[in-house]
């Protein structure tokens, strides 16, 4: 169960319902949510893996949020890293979706220059709505031969995040999952309009990264503090961009 610390006070009646509620419209491309999970020292990984900081009520956030966008878009090292499967969601989030006029299921898409992912990988398992890959022109033409088995093999002039927005166009909405390699360029070309982020009450001190970490974001994103609810160890806090706000 989640309670509200700011700006409301008192038990979070309906997280589903908060998190799917409307206002998300970027003018000219889609609205860009993050969602990440960190230690309170910074890290986002425990043994390389971010499960390792979760709790109940973040496996509840994500689940929530998974219910919000048109299309979630994450890195390959990510889906190596966290062993990806493909999107499910409950009878819940799918009549909630309905009601807004959206597709039953979000579609999957994973950004991958090298396309170093593994045909049989779950992530392509079981699956009626295979993930979007988007690669670059200097992919390995083998890899792209034997993903083109279980995916949608998309072939972009660059993978700067222009380019991948522009064929991520018809997407209202777009969540993206990291990694923090990611994450950065899209800081930096000034496209994030919301971060989620779960601390979780750990310190981990490694050589973990951050939750934005590669590009440079110059000058920094400024963002507003919009909530901020508490789980029974962990804090959830969301920004919305001044731009977005």
């Amino acid at each position: 169960m989640l309670n509200w610390l700011f700006p409301e006070t008192g038990v979070v009646a309906d997280l589903l319902g908060l998190v799917m509620g409307p206002g998300r419209v970027a003018p000219g491309r889609p609205w860009v949510m993050l969602n990440m999970v960190a230690s309170i020292d910074g890290a986002t990984t425990v043994g390389e893996r971010s499960t390792g900081l979760g709790d109940e009520d973040d496996l509840a956030m994500f689940k929530a949020l998974r219910a919000v966008p048109d299309v979630i878009l994450v890195g390959a090292g990510t889906v190596r890293a966290e062993d990806y499967g493909p999107v499910r969601l409950d009878d819940e989030r799918i009549e909630r979706r309905r009601a807004m006029g959206k597709a039953d299921m979000p579609r999957l898409a994973v950004v991958s220059g090298r396309l170093d992912l593994d045909p049989g990988a779950r992530l392509f398992s079981k699956t009626n709505l295979p993930p979007l890959i988007l690669t670059g022109p200097e992919a390995d033409r083998d890899r792209r031969l034997s993903l083109e088995s279980v995916a949608e093999v998309v072939v972009l002039e660059n993978l700067n995040m222009e380019t991948v927005m522009g064929h991520l166009s018809e997407a209202q909405v777009i969540l993206c999952e990291g990694g923090p390699s990611l994450n950065a360029q899209l800081a930096a070309a000034g496209m994030i309009d919301e971060m989620n982020l779960t601390v979780a009450p750990l310190l981990v001190g490694s050589a973990s990264k951050r939750i934005v970490e590669g590009a440079s974001v110059d000058p920094p994103l400024a963002m507003d503090l919009d909530w901020i609810l508490a789980g029974d160890r962990s804090l959830f806090f969301r920004y919305l961009s001044k731009r977005a706000g």
